[in-house]
């Protein structure tokens, strides 16, 4: 282990934070570097005039005592008994975490496999035994892959492999006959930028999975993880450094030897991990190691598609805190949002609020997402927050009235309710958290590219590996695994 002993981390999302602490623990000595002044990627909150907004991580799943996230919570000391610094969290409501709007009528998805296949089952009798059948592939696919349940059980290689090559649609297609509920049942698909015929139905399996145990959102805000995270690493001794911009990784012949920052400062190591986009990552090392057909294959693989974010500043004790989430789709099916045209957008978008405190009354604010390409916005490529001119800015009022306007045909007096708003692009994604082009979830999961579409934690320098949600899945259990199968490298 001596000749590991020294790790550094390059970015302090989720994946990175994790990382650290595993390491921490196990006793390597770790530096965290990161580019912003404040650590955390998605888990980033900001403040306007008295109200804070998420900026990624807007609600979680099994974290119930027991459930998969909670262990690994706790494992990071941010829940449970052990936790260096607890975070709060507030429960979605069990029989309606989410609403479901196709065409102007809405349905509700319960949480709990029995609940969910009895609210719909409610409005579609005739397809309750479909439903249940859904749920056994969904609840087969998560058990098979014991990353994703936390199992000691050897995984079912085939079963992961089949469904991990069928896309979504095909398998609910095959188990749910009613052409509505088709529609239904993949309504929550802005969680993972799914695309029809490309995203595999493993992806959706691991995260309606994940969600149905249990739902919660962090009283306060995202960004209590991260305080509680760093919290932890400071604990175990590990230095967090922002405002450490890498600008390249240094490799002779047979190894990374050192991190450079925009500032100068040069930070050597015995291993690296890159809690960064693998096509950034790519600019940054230069090493013959990394070949030009790898280069080329990872350069190739498309992103996600990204968001345009509305924040909404309400009046005070105007607007009832709604404890669920709200899917809403122009057409009566979530299918194909991320083809719009200037005159169809928004075809659909997603409404949550924040919590700010336990038995919330009255909600502060909220957000308010739908998809954008980064196509959109390219003109304005390689300006700063602040500095993107009159027109960037006129683009993002237009935008946001767009988005308002469908939201008041949706919810009637909608309007009355918000105080102020705010708005980002993918352009603010790229500046804040790295991601390539500013997508949602970094690279796109394709069945059609096969092993072509992924990218591994190891790459050919031998101590320089990856982390976070594009060398497994997205969001917070697809990262913390993640961060699992990378720091596994190290025992």
């Amino acid at each position: 282990m001596a000749d590991k002993k020294k790790i550094i981390i390059i970015g302090s999302g989720l994946g990175g934070l994790a990382s650290g602490i595993i390491l921490a623990k196990r006793g390597y000595k770790v530096t965290i570097l990161e580019q912003n002044w404040q650590p955390g990627g998605c888990m980033q909150c900001f403040t306007r005039h008295g109200a804070k907004f998420e900026t990624g991580m807007h609600f979680i799943g099994s974290c119930e005592e027991g459930q998969t996230l909670y262990r690994l919570l706790s494992d990071l000391e941010v829940l449970g008994a052990n936790a260096t610094l607890p975070v709060k969290l507030s429960q979605l409501d069990k029989n309606c975490s989410d609403v479901i709007s196709l065409a102007g009528k809405h349905y509700q998805f319960a949480s709990g496999r029995e609940r969910w296949i009895s609210t719909l089952a409610a409005q579609f009798p005739s397809q309750k035994a479909n439903l249940e059948k859904l749920w056994n592939v969904i609840e087969e696919v998560s058990a098979a892959s014991s990353m994703h349940s936390l199992s000691n059980t050897e995984t079912d290689a085939a079963i992961n492999m089949e469904y991990q090559l069928r896309s979504i649609n095909d398998v609910v297609d095959s188990l749910i006959t009613d052409p509505v509920l088709k529609n239904v049942v993949v309504g929550t698909l802005p969680l993972f930028a799914a695309e029809k015929d490309k995203t595999p139905f493993s992806t959706y399996a691991f995260v309606m999975d994940f969600y149905n145990q249990s739902s919660f959102r962090i009283v306060g805000g995202s960004d209590e993880m991260v305080k509680s995270m760093l919290a932890t690493l400071h604990k175990y001794g590990v230095e967090v450094l922002c405002r450490k911009k890498v600008t390249h990784i240094e490799c002779d012949d047979a190894r990374a030897v050192a991190c450079v920052c925009a500032d100068g400062s040069r930070y050597e190591a015995d291993s690296y991990i890159a809690d960064i986009h693998p096509q950034l990552l790519l600019k940054l090392c230069d090493s013959s190691m990394l070949r030009a057909a790898y280069r080329k294959r990872v350069a190739s693989i498309p992103n996600t598609v990204g968001t345009f974010s509305l924040y909404l500043h309400f009046n005070e004790n105007s607007v009832p805190y709604m404890n669920h989430n709200f899917f809403s789709y122009a057409n009566s099916t979530p299918w194909n949002c991320e083809n719009y045209s200037s005159e169809s957008w928004p075809e659909g978008y997603l409404y949550m609020h924040l919590c700010d405190e336990e038995n919330q009354q009255f909600a502060r604010s909220g957000i308010v997402m739908s998809y954008m390409r980064y196509d959109d916005v390219k003109q304005w490529e390689g300006t700063r927050v602040g500095h993107r001119g009159d027109d960037y800015e006129a683009f993002k009022h237009r935008k946001a009235e767009q988005l308002l306007d469908t939201m008041e045909r949706d919810m009637p007096g909608f309007r009355k309710g918000i105080k102020e708003y705010f708005t980002s692009t993918p352009l603010t994604y790229i500046d804040y958290t790295g991601t390539a082009e500013g997508s949602m979830y970094g690279l796109a999961k394709n069945i059609t590219l096969g092993s072509a579409g992924r990218v591994h934690h190891r790459t050919k320098v031998p101590n320089l590996f990856i982390t976070g949600q594009n060398i497994n899945s997205h969001g917070i259990l697809g990262v913390l695994v993640g961060a699992l199968v990378t720091t596994n490298e190290f025992y």
